[in-house]
């Protein structure tokens, strides 16, 4: 089944609309502890993103990918993947970590099915990486036609807004100073862990390189009266823009700046060729027991499809190591649902 994989510079990777599978992305994470390598699966990119841990053991990630349409028996696919490149990678890892991009379509297998299936070759990973579910917004429409898809409460929000004369500037890294204050205040609040500034700094100053294939990276913000009160990261390659990261002040949001921010981000990415937009992970389902349950109803309320994708996968090379790896991060888990947000 895995009829082609050669090892390609990180240059050479071109990802189409999957920014997590792009150079860009490899040459990011290798400022942060991670050893990109890249690979031509079946013509399409595969980037593998290496790890050693506290005591020497290593990981192998594979953020969304393998990135290719799979027909037929997937985790045998996995498998013989799998296999292909702890041959192929310089350095001896435990374990792969698949965070599987496939959709899995209503009608065409529920989750637990298709869990079930990945079960033969492969072990569900006790915590995801990326957010396995997600709302895309469709782009191909009119302005018109997609506010009117949007709920009425979302369309009244985003109305408000600029009733009340919330401004929404676009720019790049000389925006990131105001806006990292805000993340901080948002980290706080919201009870998350975030990277340090040099990080998205970084994020800017990579994709402005050149060095890689990079997608456009654009920042959106919101003010009133001269203050910052909110604003976004935004991701854009190939046919998708996908919101990455948000900050918003605890003060004034009674003028609904995140709605206005969505909005004017959606109108960007249709007017620069744009055709769907990804709001880039929600919970799992419309529970208002959720404790991010404001974040759901924020996100479902743009009108666009829910996807549900697989989530994290791991395939053990060295099941000891894995197995202590495993117990480790369900201690690490349980400190953060315990202690944390």
């Amino acid at each position: 089944m895995i009829k082609h994989l050669t090892s390609v510079d990180l240059q050479e990777l071109r990802s189409g609309d999957n920014f997590l599978q792009s150079g860009f992305w490899g040459l990011l994470k290798s400022f942060f502890g991670w050893k990109p390598y890249s690979f031509c699966l079946n013509r399409r990119p595969l980037l593998v993103l290496v790890r050693r841990l506290p005591g020497g053991m290593k990981i192998a990630y594979v953020p969304h990918g393998p990135d290719v349409n799979v027909h037929g028996d997937r985790p045998r696919f996995l498998k013989e993947l799998g296999e292909e490149l702890s041959a192929r990678l310089p350095e001896k890892v435990s374990f792969i970590r698949f965070d599987l991009p496939w959709e899995i379509k209503s009608g065409e297998s529920n989750v637990a099915d298709f869990a079930l299936s990945l079960e033969k070759n492969l072990v569900k990973a006790v915590s995801d990486i990326q957010p396995p579910d997600t709302v895309i917004v469709s782009l191909k429409e009119t302005e018109d036609e997609i506010l009117a898809r949007m709920k009425s409460k979302t369309r009244y929000n985003i109305r408000l807004a600029a009733k009340k004369g919330v401004l929404i500037n676009r720019g790049g890294k000389e925006l990131l100073s105001g806006w990292y204050e805000l993340y901080k205040e948002t980290a706080e609040r919201d009870k998350i862990t975030i990277h340090s500034k040099d990080y998205y700094t970084k994020v800017f100053n990579i994709a402005e390189s050149g060095r890689v294939s990079s997608p456009e990276v654009t920042m959106f913000t919101a003010s009133f009266g001269g203050d910052l009160i909110a604003g976004i990261i935004v991701v854009l390659l190939g046919n998708r823009a996908t919101y990455l990261y948000g900050a918003s002040s605890g003060k004034r949001r009674n003028l609904m700046p995140n709605y206005a921010l969505q909005w004017e981000a959606m109108k960007y990415a249709k007017e620069i060729g744009c055709e769907e937009f990804d709001l880039f992970g929600i919970p799992p389902e419309n529970d208002p027991d959720h404790p991010m349950y404001g974040l759901y109803r924020f996100k479902t309320g743009f009108g666009g499809r829910i996807v549900k994708r697989p989530g994290c996968w791991d395939m053990p090379l060295n099941k000891p190591l894995y197995a202590l790896y495993r117990s480790a991060e369900k201690t690490r888990n349980w400190y953060y649902k315990r202690f944390r947000k």
